[in-house]
């Protein structure tokens, strides 16, 4: 979906259309999730720190989240897929891969099928979306990128390797900000340099990603699309209004943290062996502990106890924090039951 959150607000807000708006919370450590492409004109993107996205374009609007509005949008998306086909990974609210290979409408091709599912998702919610065609995943999702808002694009086998030999490692899915940082300082700048360097090499500065990165430089993908991918961890995290630097404080905000990561695994009958505590300084460091347990945490109280434990393990600290997170992973097999929607 193009802008999909601030799209949903235009949508619903007449006058908010055609105007720079960022869904979040304005306040001084508020952070953008989405924003409009008004505002991306001035650099405003998610992520961005709310002071900053402020700096950036002086008449942005924030308009605070609507999750439940989101999700329902999402369904009626998701709806739209299924009259195309079965084969269906949703990766968010707003983005899927689908596998058309069986042509259920009889299109002709999947060009034809990405053009008409882009026109029911306009008919049926009045919002716009983009789209990438091609014969891989990988391929599929760059190409998605590459005309929107409101377009599509295509890859073929002839012009999948060039392609991607032109495009700048920053692009590629799997390559964040800090792997492209460290590709440019070995010389790696583009698809055709990636592909200049053998596996052997890859693996030394790369290790287990050495394989991935070999097969994409070349645009070999094989993974397939998977309709019923589990959801792997729950989590929750906030960031405070000033920075914490009392115990206190802290280990209160975790057990609130803790708290909605429990009702969601109480609401799904799923119960996981790892907890993880998130946080995060006021100088942005990042710092993760975890701890798993043989058996799967089904206690409210352990859940507390442990995430109090694992924050407690920063004390005495150095500066103050301004973000801290619990999650729960390593849901058992037998608790992993497939929803679109977690």
């Amino acid at each position: 979906m193009d802008a999909f959150y601030a799209s949903v607000e235009q949508r619903d807000a007449p006058e908010l259309r055609g105007k720079p708006v960022a869904v979040g919370h304005g306040e001084s450590r508020g952070v953008v999730a989405a924003a409009s492409y008004e505002a991306r004109a001035f650099g405003v993107k998610s992520a961005l720190p709310s002071v900053t996205a402020k700096r950036r374009c002086p008449d942005l609007i924030f308009v605070p989240p609507r999750f439940d509005v989101y999700r329902a949008v999402s369904q009626q998306i998701h709806g739209v897929f299924a009259e195309f086909t079965d084969l269906i990974q949703p990766l968010s609210l707003d983005e899927a891969y689908l596998d058309v290979t069986a042509d259920r409408r009889g299109l002709g091709t999947a060009w034809a099928t990405a053009k008409a599912i882009r026109a029911r998702i306009a008919e049926e919610t009045g919002l716009t979306a983009s789209a990438g065609i091609s014969y891989n995943k990988f391929l599929a999702k760059l190409a998605s990128d590459q005309k929107k808002p409101n377009g599509q694009f295509a890859v073929t086998p002839e012009m999948g390797p060039a392609w991607v030999a032109s495009l700048p490692v920053e692009r590629f899915h799997g390559v964040g900000p800090v792997t492209a940082a460290k590709m440019r300082r070995l010389g790696i700048e583009s698809g055709a340099d990636l592909a200049a360097k053998s596996l052997a090499f890859l693996a030394e500065h790369f290790g287990s990603s050495a394989e991935w990165y070999h097969g994409i430089a070349r645009g070999i993908d094989h993974r397939p699309v998977e309709p019923n991918r589990v959801r792997k961890s729950s989590g929750s995290e906030t960031t405070f209004a000033r920075d914490l630097t009392d115990p206190a404080e802290i280990e209160a905000a975790v057990a609130g943290q803790a708290d909605e990561v429990w009702d969601w695994c109480v609401s799904r009958g799923r119960y996981g062996r790892t907890v993880t505590v998130k946080a995060k300084y006021a100088d942005f460091r990042q710092v993760t502990r975890s701890r798993s347990t043989p058996a799967p945490v089904r206690d409210r109280e352990q859940l507390h106890a442990t995430a109090r434990a694992l924050i407690a393990t920063l004390y005495p600290l150095d500066r103050g924090l301004r973000l801290v997170g619990v999650t729960v992973s390593g849901f058992p097999p037998e608790d992993q039951a497939p929803s679109l929607f977690d």
